[in-house]
């Protein structure tokens, strides 16, 4: 888990950087014209790194997680352009406390938050279709709806990423294959990844709530 959580705070701390780098000097303004084609990489790369993450070295692997923390830390700036500083470390503070609180749920609950997967693979997939729908429809009531879903379904994703986690590092090690480096950096990436997407999706939502008024 400690691998895990060392991963997942270093993408973190890569978007951040890189997005308030874009934000302060204007670089965000720049990057407009290519959002699209920068976002359309990003999902690419992330679901290319989470499908074939054990089928490439470890190294590679390392190299598309940070490639994808970066890129996402550019797109990412767009967010800030319509939020003042004080907003956005609301919103961050937010999300770390909410991310942690969850985190230490899904780690320590005796709940077995496996029986809960459909329900969250549903709502997710409702989340996206919702999301996509009000780019047409431009509805205030949708949007709003949309914001608040969303905080509540990744808030429950990060419980449930965590217990996923959990499970198998003991799997890993009840294996006996903890001593091979890149098998277990490989599963620490992964969950790094499921759980840095967890805590960015969150931060998104809840800027958007801070930010109402804009």
């Amino acid at each position: 888990m400690r691998q895990v959580y060392a991963w997942m705070s270093a993408g973190l701390l890569i978007t951040f950087s890189i997005a308030f780098a874009f934000y302060i000097t204007g670089l965000t303004t720049a990057l407009m014209p290519l959002l699209l084609v920068a976002m359309i990489g990003e999902i690419i790369l992330v679901i290319w790194l989470a499908t074939r993450i054990f089928q490439m070295p470890a190294q590679r692997a390392s190299r598309l997680f940070i490639a994808y923390a970066a890129l996402n830390g550019a797109t990412m700036s767009v967010f800030f352009y319509f939020a003042d500083l004080t907003e956005i470390f609301l919103a961050l503070f937010a999300t770390g406390a909410m991310f942690a609180a969850m985190s230490i749920v899904g780690y320590t609950t005796t709940v077995d938050l496996s029986r809960f997967r459909g329900i969250l693979l549903m709502a997710l997939i409702g989340l996206i279709i919702a999301s996509v729908a009000n780019i047409f429809f431009a509805s205030t009531t949708l949007y709003w709806l949309v914001t608040y879903a969303g905080v509540l379904i990744f808030v429950a994703l990060t419980a449930y990423d965590t217990q996923w986690i959990k499970r198998n590092a003991e799997q890993i090690e009840l294996m006996g294959v903890s001593g091979e480096a890149a098998i277990v950096r490989r599963v620490a990436i992964i969950g790094a990844l499921k759980l840095y997407l967890d805590f960015i999706n969150l931060f998104i939502y809840l800027l958007r709530i801070v930010s109402s008024d804009r």
